[in-house]
């Protein structure tokens, strides 16, 4: 907290710092500026003051900031905040533009402040600009690293690690005692992931998933401190993130490329004596044969693998342990959702444990996790950069400036879904997805993850919606029917607690901002051989 509120005055102070400075040496450019911008048809703008431009609603900064901006000032609004200008978006139509319309013009990147200091900031793949490099990693992922034929190989990895979750939660159970719910979600994704990418565990001791799993966290860490410089991006301060913490930077990139350079030996000595084509090979081998291709569309340097793996892990953990935990929040909030979900388990798998294979038939458990990806998604707001000046609902937006998708504003808009703030999952299971109608005339809707129904976003939209969302969603659906199936569960450390506090936290994702304590309390065990 102490970091935070350095930051915070620093920030305050550059500005008073700015107000004498800029007035002589940005006059010319701001001018240009102004200038350039008087030729475009540019979308309106909020009341702004001077210097910080809009700083002031967007305070405090979370969850909901852009929700109260747009939900008062309209769906298309042109933001500044110091010098950093883009353009927020919070419509469903207006989304259909932006990632469907206009897809191609929207499918880069924006660049963050020193993101090229960020360990192999130059080579990634998820902030890559649109090119050669990222349409062949694009492919490359969807063809080979999460294809279903691999995905399908690495199961076992997934049910491993379920069937030790559950056993560790079945042991707290015995002993009644409580746990930290969402810290053991966390571990469950941290492994599987770390085990598809490298075939290692994140928890087991000193092993290189472990110091992995740190160097993310600490990347993350560094990475929410030099977002400031995105407020000073021009004029004399732009530098100060980097002057206050550069050093932290310039070691994790040693430490990270030493670690990783060591797991990328260690995989082509073992490719050298048993190939790529085994069977239990993992994503790393998959990379390593694409970088060692000659014949390959576009040749991918060690860089590019590192850069890729740091990518997988940082979006693949967090976030859909998160929603894991909205969901099992939700449904420990909800008693009559949660006996339906397992009344519908137990009707279709019966006494063995619940596979990723049988959520396919299990629609009532799909509208739940539905419904929570509607209400917390795993990313909430959808950035994207525009490649050449275009126009959106009679509007110019600029080429090279950042749009923001408020997802969260999108899905909880009440022209589009009745009472959106309330958890009912009967919105994806009635014949109408927004009329409560009991059990009549009952079915699954199909509002698609990925489709073209652009009130329903959880994951972004377009060739740059998230390339992992058919896993993270499959996952999230067999980890919390397992929870079900075999647990019930009371609220706090002695279980008498009446309802999980549901208050969301800050941070770019939606974390819950209070540690989920649960005393589990054994139901069944067909894990238990």
């Amino acid at each position: 907290m102490a970091d935070y509120i350095l930051y915070f005055l620093l920030f305050f102070l550059s500005c008073l710092f700015l107000l004498f400075l800029l007035h002589k040496t940005s006059g010319s450019a701001s001018s240009s500026s102004s200038a350039a911008a008087a030729k475009l048809t540019l979308p309106p703008s909020p009341p702004s003051l001077p210097l910080i431009g809009h700083l002031h609603l967007l305070l405090p900064a979370n969850y909901k900031s852009f929700f109260n901006i747009s939900s008062k000032y309209g769906p298309l609004l042109h933001i500044r905040l110091c010098s950093l200008q883009y353009v927020l978006v919070s419509s469903a139509s207006l989304a259909a533009e932006i990632f469907r319309t206009h897809d191609l013009t929207f499918s880069s990147r924006p660049d963050f402040a020193f993101s090229e200091e960020y360990p192999y900031g130059k080579v990634g793949f998820l902030g890559a600009p649109y090119g050669d490099y990222w349409r062949y990693m694009k492919k490359l992922t969807m063809m080979e690293v999460l294809a279903p034929p691999q995905l399908a190989r690495s199961r076992f990895v997934r049910n491993e690690e379920i069937s030790r979750m559950l056993h560790k939660l079945l042991l707290s159970s015995q002993k009644k005692e409580s746990v930290d719910l969402g810290a053991e979600l966390v571990k469950l994704t941290n492994n599987s992931i770390c085990r598809m990418m490298m075939s290692t565990r994140c928890s087991e001791e000193n092993n290189e998933a472990e110091n992995i799993r740190k160097l993310v966290n600490d990347t993350i860490e560094i990475a929410t401190k030099l977002a400031f410089g995105d407020l000073f991006s021009e004029g004399p301060l732009k530098r100060l993130p980097f002057w206050l913490f550069g050093k932290k930077v310039l070691k994790l990139n040693i430490r990270f490329d030493v670690l990783l350079e060591k797991i990328l030996q260690q995989h082509e000595e073992r490719a050298k004596i048993h190939g790529f084509e085994r069977d239990d090979r993992d994503l790393m081998d998959i990379l390593l044969r694409a970088y060692l291709d000659e014949k390959a569309e576009f040749k991918i340097t060690r860089n590019h693998i590192k850069a890729f793996l740091l990518d997988l892990f940082i979006a693949g953990t967090g976030t859909s342990a998160e929603v894991m935990q909205w969901t099992i929040a939700e449904l420990i909030n909800h008693p009559n959702v949660f006996r339906k979900v397992r009344q519908e388990i137990e009707y279709v798998v019966g006494s063995r444990l619940v596979e990723e294979t049988d959520i396919v038939n299990l629609p009532y458990m799909q509208a739940v996790v539905k419904e929570c990806l509607r209400l917390y998604p795993a990313v909430p707001v959808a950035r994207r950069a525009c490649r050449e000046t275009c126009k959106v609902n009679g509007y110019d937006i600029p080429k090279d400036i950042m749009v923001a998708v408020d997802l969260f504003a999108i899905m909880r808009d009440p022209n589009l879904w009745e009472n959106p703030d309330e958890f009912r999952p009967e919105r994806f299971y009635n014949a109408n997805p927004n009329k409560d109608e009991g059990d009549q005339g009952m079915k699954h809707i199909q509002y698609e993850i990925k489709g073209q129904n652009f009130s329903f976003v959880p994951f972004g939209g377009g060739r740059r919606g998230c390339p992992g969302s058919l896993l993270a969603y499959n996952t999230i659906n067999r980890t919390v029917a397992a929870l079900v199936q075999c647990f019930d569960w009371k609220v706090g450390k002695d279980g008498n607690g009446e309802k999980v506090n549901m208050e969301i936290g800050t941070g770019i994702s939606l974390p819950m901002a209070h540690a989920f304590i649960c005393v589990p309390v054994s139901h069944s065990t067909p894990f238990v051989a």
